[in-house]
């Protein structure tokens, strides 16, 4: 089997995919759910809701803010009991709606049979349907940074699409749901890839798997047998696969230059496994994005698992089905342990983007003390953008601005790999994250003047 993998970079982390043969279980319905009104790249949604509303599973909560945004959606049936602000994945007090959950009542014209519609039996539906239902769903990005599904569909003018590429590549540590959903949702995904690829007008789809998930390169080998245009391709292990630009280097062997390019500058539209799933489930059964898959794991936690959950769900609920919290020093994750966020309460509600819950204990959870930089160029080596961590790090730290952007720390993926192979273990990704979002802000505002 020929394996493809990116050209610059990366690392091979301790996988412990403790979950990967653990079934998928539908996780009970909250006493509350809470929705925050960003879950999104763009403009935070805006609340079509009150105060003492009833609402059903699949009524809409808020509408999008802009074209850069998405509208949310009721994964439970109840009352709104307020609209106040909660703190979410990123440790900030954000806006939201509550909601009483009150039985489990969904809105008519949910299409709730698992009967598998195919993009032949549906030759109404043209490219500008598939994404008007993908905006009106409220889907986007379910693997990274939550960008609307409807947008990446529509490029600017001056990029030509010429394929889709899923990413089914799962290479952070710990995470499984995916995979759970590739080997549960096969047949369901590949439609998902075939209405994408109609969206976007082309002619050639990809699903990048990697290597460590021989069953779920089989069976989407087996389900894409036949199918004009479309190609499995086996990746070798190598983090941060995941990250677009080094998924497109491996899949079509083609470099996304630095921002403000995008994968489609060079012909390529990226899409999560999640989110081609979400796609069939809004195209096919007129279901808005309201749940999703959502790995919940860690070494010491008694019962790791899989669940689908609805969205609002607070994460304590998911650790409690899982045995608790464990014992002693715990760090608890939004998402991998390489780019996972530390969160400050397990009370944080499982959103769009959240796709898993992350336990770490005793040594894993606590950092080791900084020492000196030893000049050993590891974390160059280990950047899969081509860039020098440690200098980026020590100009963030100085606040030298002006060098940071012209050494491109806009180019950083937030990846980590830098920081894991440091042997002094410096904080470099926490500085050059810094940088990097105050020179983005200083290019804001220069670009605000012209």
């Amino acid at each position: 089997m020929k394996l493809s993998t990116f050209k610059i970079g990366g690392i091979h982390p301790e996988e412990n995919k403790l979950t990967a043969e653990v079934a998928t279980q539908v996780a009970p319905l909250p006493t509350q759910a809470v929705f925050p009104l960003s879950q999104h790249i763009g403009a935070p949604a805006k609340p079509v809701v009150g105060k003492g509303d009833r609402v059903k599973v699949g009524t809409l909560l808020a509408e999008a803010g802009g074209f850069v945004s998405a509208p949310i959606y009721s994964s439970v049936s109840g009352t709104v009991v307020k609209i106040d602000t909660i703190v979410d994945a990123t440790g900030y007090r954000k806006p939201a709606i509550f909601i009483k959950v009150e039985g489990d009542e969904w809105e008519e014209g949910i299409d709730r049979s698992d009967q598998l519609e195919t993009l032949d039996a549906h030759p109404e539906l043209t490219p500008e349907e598939i994404v008007e239902r993908v905006k009106q769903a409220g889907i986007t990005g379910m693997g990274g940074a939550g960008f609307p599904t409807h947008v990446k569909l529509c490029p600017p003018p001056t990029a030509k699409a010429e394929c889709v590429i899923i990413n089914a590549v799962e290479c952070e540590p710990y995470i499984t749901s995916d995979y759970r959903l590739m080997m549960e949702h096969a047949d369901e995904i590949v439609v998902g890839l075939q209405l994408l690829m109609k969206a976007a007008k082309v002619e050639r789809g990809y699903i990048g798997i990697e290597e460590n998930k021989p069953k779920a390169i089989d069976l989407l080998a087996e389900k894409t047998s036949g199918l004009a245009g479309i190609e499995v391709v086996p990746l070798k292990m190598k983090y941060p696969q995941g990250g677009e630009k080094q998924l497109v280097d491996a899949v079509i062997g083609r470099q996304v230059p630095a921002p403000p390019a995008i994968p489609v500058n060079v012909g390529a539209i990226v899409q999560n496994v999640g989110t081609a799933f979400a796609v069939y489930q809004a195209v096919m059964k007129r279901k808005p994005l309201f749940e999703r898959y959502t790995t919940v794991s860690g070494k010491e936690l008694k019962n790791s698992a899989n669940f689908l959950v609805r969205m609002g769900t607070p994460m304590s609920q998911l650790i409690d089905l899982c045995g608790g919290m464990p014992e002693g020093d715990n760090k608890v994750l939004a998402g991998g342990p390489m780019m996972g966020r530390a969160l400050m309460t397990t009370e944080v509600p499982i959103c769009k983007g959240t796709n898993a819950v992350t336990i770490l204990s005793g040594k894993d959870a606590v950092r080791q003390e900084a020492q000196p930089c030893i000049r050993c160029a590891k974390c160059v080596s280990a950047c899969p953008m081509g860039l020098e961590p440690y200098l980026l790090s020590k100009l963030s730290a100085r606040q030298l601005y002006d060098r940071a952007e012209a050494l491109d720390i806009t180019s950083c993926i937030s990846c980590g790999s830098c920081q894991f192979t440091c042997p002094s273990h410096r904080p470099l990704l926490d500085q050059i994250a810094l940088g990097k979002a105050a020179v983005m802000n200083i290019i804001r505002a220069r670009n605000a003047k012209k």
